[in-house]
């Protein structure tokens, strides 16, 4: 039996992009599967399943990367690798925290320079 490449297209939607945290957690998620799992963002091919691989492509909120999978698990990984990175690993809560922070500093600045 020939198994094809999955190959989509999964845009960063978490505000601090896909840093540290959510690197190891795209890596732990895709060592889980016996697939082999490839990661682009722009010309950069890296691992899917190497930490130092997936923080070298420093996603940025907004980007798009293309996850190709290839393997007999493929289509549960990459099920699983899309939803992680739609869910925006987990990091959707901190839109409103960081928003309430960049007002109280931008605040704390307009107090700064009127004293």
């Amino acid at each position: 039996m020939v198994l094809a490449v999955i190959e989509r297209s999964a845009k960063i939607v978490n505000p601090l992009g896909m840093h540290a945290r959510p690197a190891a957690e795209f890596v732990k998620l895709a060592s889980r599967f016996k697939s082999t799992v490839q990661v682009r963002k722009d010309d950069l091919t890296v691992n899917g399943k190497s930490i130092m691989g997936v923080m070298m492509l420093a996603a940025e909120c907004g980007s798009s990367l293309i996850i190709s999978v290839d393997g007999e698990d493929a289509e549960q990984a990459m099920e699983a690798l899309l939803a992680l990175v739609a869910d925006g690993f987990h990091e959707m809560h901190l839109t409103a925290e960081l928003r309430e922070a960049e007002l109280r500093e931008a605040e704390e600045r307009e107090n700064e320079g009127a004293g």
